[in-house]
């Protein structure tokens, strides 16, 4: 038998993924019985769902990390006995791919705004279908052991029809709701965000100190300042004291007198400028909360592109930059500028994709009340029905929901799941027989397919709107196995095990997954959740094109193999904590996954005449060894149950360099020179110790330890041997469904 002189991942890598491919074991259906002991475990599901990449680009480390880990996961728990389910999907990523697909057309010279709807999301279909599969390609180049016959797409028609079914069980519930509040707006995409999608940015400003009457306010913004018609202060502020609530007060201010009236209200901070503040409601959250309590007007200011409106008189069209030193000019020579501080340090919204400062509007948007969809999830994270790794998290997460807002679930974009709502015309014009039932008409009706008026001929319009991704991304779990060609697979794989993702997305998705699972199954959608930290540069630096530090993980898998990155990737990575990824790091695991092969084609070598069915005869010493490496099964079994992959990838790589190839191959080097018993028992050992050892290391690296197990399958000892004492029982056995040792 040949046995090459050096390993060659790029010559490997593709043989072995087709070789589990064509097996069909990637399938849970498919896996072969267990052995007696563990086959009470193949009876029992573990389930990953895989978080649905965005299919609008090229994996990037963070990727490569998700794919390990949980490839890791899913390898030793089949191995285990398992019926292991790693289910594959991708996102259509609704936001977040319009706005890549935006800098495209750029590029190109080219505006969503210029072209239709229909046309535009034709054009993002297809550049998402595109990356679908390059992604697919991708993910199978990390070694990921995903059942791709089950592999969903946020967009499927299965994923789309759940999803409408959840948010009309909402809307009948009246959880959802259509109203008109305060939303975050972004100028430049067109679309409203939710909190989480807006960045917390610290800014230096002038603050304005403007007379406004007999007070003096301070702001960052005059030009929001056109309608403000109520002062504010805190009712326990002796300062103003002399005003009661309600009182008027004329007053000159930008364009000309205006009444203003005194509101007095808790949530004002007496220590910021001078405790006194007008308000502008449909521009800021804060304001419109006062505004909502007292009963008070609210009046636009600023349009939807950023640019003022008619209230502004001379300053109407004008963007905000540019109307801003204007309009304190003409407060100036009106002496209604008292002084102007120059480095005010706050904090402002801004678009988390654009950096685009985030201008409040009030508009018309779909809601979701999130506190009765907390309440349950709150309970059953607090009684440990889902337990994070790190538990730091617990407590970050319950802080959370206890603390919760509505949920805005529309974005005006055209990329998404378009909301199923169907606007009835105002006007009815009712049917022959019909015009006593006219005033039940509904103006809204929740459906997939465009309705009909019963009682009316009036027409129904679709809401232009699409859902926020998360919305559909959060009933993952559920909607992929819910809506498999398999109708057993929600029964028998939900709830999932373990959910792994980045701590960054605890928020937008962990949450709402835990939220909407509950919600529409009545069960937690995974019982674990196990969070990693972000992928930084090798100095520690949060990786960006700008900064030109990005590590593309497929480049580092070209110069030095899958294997050496996966291993680079968990090695000293805690769970929670960032990983700082260094090249050099990744080349010294090649140096591992070399010294794995060159070990491994010693004991190849000198197990040419190896005959398995003769006892072998161990010293002390040697049994000492078996010992060891039981120990060590051992061991690295409690590490993998308990998540602590990275400590059970440094103790397997110490004993196979330090015990294994420094120690106990060289002490066999003298016994395999010789004959009979002394060299038999050293085939021996070597064997059940490489054996095992490719089984520990197989989550970890899984292509050299694959084809280094199956040229063990090929030994002249082993073609068609079905015997007890060989570790090999049948020559189209894979590594990958062999027996975790014990």
């Amino acid at each position: 038998m040949k046995i090459e002189g050096q390993y060659d991942a790029k010559k490997i890598e593709d043989k072995i993924y087709k070789l589990w491919e064509d097996s069909g074991f990637f399938n849970p259906d498919n896996l072969p019985p267990a052995s007696a002991k563990a086959r009470a475990r193949r009876r029992k599901p573990f389930t990953i769902i895989m978080p649905p990449t965005n299919a609008n680009g090229n994996l990037h480390a963070g990727h490569a990390l998700v794919m390990t880990i949980e490839d890791i996961m899913i390898r030793y728990k089949r191995m285990r006995g398992f019926k292991a389910l790693w289910l594959p999907g991708l996102d259509h990523a609704g936001f977040e791919t319009q706005v890549v697909y935006e800098k495209k057309l750029e590029k190109e010279g080219r505006s969503r705004f210029k072209m239709a709807p229909e046309e535009l999301y034709k054009e993002i279909l297809q550049f998402t279908l595109e990356n679908k599969k390059n992604i697919e390609s991708q993910i199978k180049s990390l070694g990921a052991s995903c059942d791709w016959s089950r592999e969903k797409f946020t967009l499927d028609a299965e994923i789309i029809k759940i999803v409408y079914e959840t948010f009309e069980k909402l809307y009948n519930d009246g959880l959802v709701y259509r109203g008109k509040k305060i939303i975050n707006w972004c100028a430049k995409h067109q679309t409203s965000l939710s909190d989480l999608e807006t960045e917390n940015t610290e800014k230096i400003d002038k603050l304005y100190y403007l007379k406004y009457g007999p007070f003096t306010i301070a702001t960052a913004r005059p030009e929001t300042k056109f309608g403000d018609k109520y002062v504010v202060v805190h009712p326990k502020d002796s300062r103003y004291k002399a005003y009661a609530q309600g009182q008027k007060i004329a007053l000159e201010w930008i364009n000309g007198p205006v009444e203003a009236t005194v509101i007095k209200d808790e949530s004002i901070d007496m220590d910021f400028g001078t405790g006194t503040m007008t308000i502008t409601p449909w521009h800021d959250a804060i304001d419109f909360g006062i505004a909502e309590r007292h009963g008070l007007d609210k009046q636009p200011i600023i349009d939807f592109q950023g640019k003022l409106l008619p209230i502004a008189g001379e300053f109407v069209g004008m963007k905000i930059d540019e109307a801003r030193p204007k309009i304190i000019e003409k407060l100036q020579s009106k002496g209604l500028v008292e002084k102007i501080e120059e480095n005010y340090k706050h904090v402002v919204k801004t678009c988390y994709k654009c950096n685009t400062l985030i201008e409040p509007q009030v508009k018309e948007q779909w809601f979701l009340k999130m506190k009765p969809l907390a309440a349950p999830a709150i309970r059953a994270i607090q009684k440990n029905q889902v337990i994070f790794i790190p538990n730091h998290y617990k407590k970050i997460i319950l802080h959370w929901l206890e603390s919760i807002l509505d949920w805005p679930l529309s974005r005006q974009v055209v990329w998404g799941i378009k909301i199923p709502a169907w606007h009835h015309e105002p006007i009815c014009i009712p049917k022959k027989g019909h015009e006593k039932n006219i005033v039940h008409c509904k103006q809204i009706i929740i459906s997939p397919i465009k309705p009909k008026c019963e009682f009316c001929d009036a027409k129904f319009v679709q809401d232009p709107d699409v859902f926020d991704t998360w919305f559909s991304s959060g009933q993952w779990p559920f909607a992929a196995l819910a809506a498999n060609h398999n109708a057993k697979d929600f029964k028998t794989f939900y709830p999932t095990d373990v959910m792994e993702t980045a701590g960054e997305i605890i928020f937008f998705w962990v949450a709402r997954m835990i939220m909407l699972g509950l919600y529409a199954t009545k069960k937690i959608p995974f019982k674990y959740v196990y969070l990693h930290g972000l992928v930084l540069d090798a100095k520690g630096q949060k990786m960006s094109k700008s900064k030109g530090n990005v590590i593309n993980p497929l480049e580092i898998t070209e110069k030095y193999g899958t294997d050496a990155l996966r291993i680079g990737l968990i090695m000293g990575n805690t769970p929670g904590q960032s990983l700082a990824l260094d090249e050099n790091k990744i080349k010294g695991y090649r140096n591992f996954s070399n010294k794995i092969w060159n070990a491994s084609r010693f004991v190849l070598i000198n197990l040419q005449d190896y005959n398995p069915t003769k006892k072998a005869s161990l010293n002390a010493l040697q049994k000492k060894h078996i010992k060891e490496l039981k120990k060590l099964a051992k061991e690295t079994t409690i590490l993998m149950d308990d998540f602590k992959f990275y400590i059970a990838g440094e103790k397997i790589y110490h004993y196979f360099w330090h015990t294994f190839c420094d120690k106990i191959i060289e002490e066999s080097k003298s016994a395999l020179a010789k004959k009979g018993k002394e060299k038999q028992a050293a085939q021996y050992i070597l064997l059940q110790i490489l054996s095992d050892c490719l089984k520990m290391l197989h989550p970890f690296m899984p292509f050299i330890t694959e084809e280094i197990y199956q040229q063990l399958s090929r030994l002249p000892s082993n073609r068609g041997s079905s015997t007890k004492s060989g570790p090999i029982k049948d020559k189209k056995q894979l590594l990958m469904i062999s027996e975790w040792p014990k």
